[in-house]
């Protein structure tokens, strides 16, 4: 069964590079623009994987994060941040507040697969990387 990884991410143009990325290393992606439906669709679909933008429209990731964390449900979903936002305090605050990993946009394709699968499949991701 292929594992499944919930995008939060209100631009078209990353959703589709990101479904680009993802989708042919046998992922099923699931897209999401906003906070609220973002956190209604991983407290239904429970994904392996939640890829969070922090600038969403409405409720921002930051929130989106808080709220998965307070939520009995959703307090284990892994997530990795995805963000435009580079500096070393976004960094800080993705980790305080209990993100699993963040990676910044611009993004190389193949640290997203590597990021994604490591995430999601920790020791596949190892042996994929010893074997290259």
């Amino acid at each position: 069964m292929a594992k499944r990884i919930l995008v939060v991410e209100d631009s078209e143009v990353i959703q589709r590079l990101i479904e680009v990325c993802l989708r042919p290393a046998g992922f099923e992606i699931e897209m999401r623009a906003d906070g609220h439906s973002g956190i209604a669709a991983a407290r239904d679909l429970m994904p392996d994987l939640m890829i969070l933008d922090v600038g969403l429209p409405g409720l921002d990731g930051w929130e989106v994060l808080s709220r998965l964390r307070a939520d009995e449900k959703t307090a284990n979903l892994t997530v990795l941040i995805l963000t435009a936002h580079a500096q070393d305090e976004t960094k800080a605050r993705a980790n305080a507040d209990g993100a699993d990993a963040f990676l910044s946009k611009p993004f190389r394709p193949h640290d997203l697969r590597v990021v994604a699968q490591q995430l999601i499949e920790p020791t596949k991701a190892d042996t994929a990387t010893a074997a290259s």
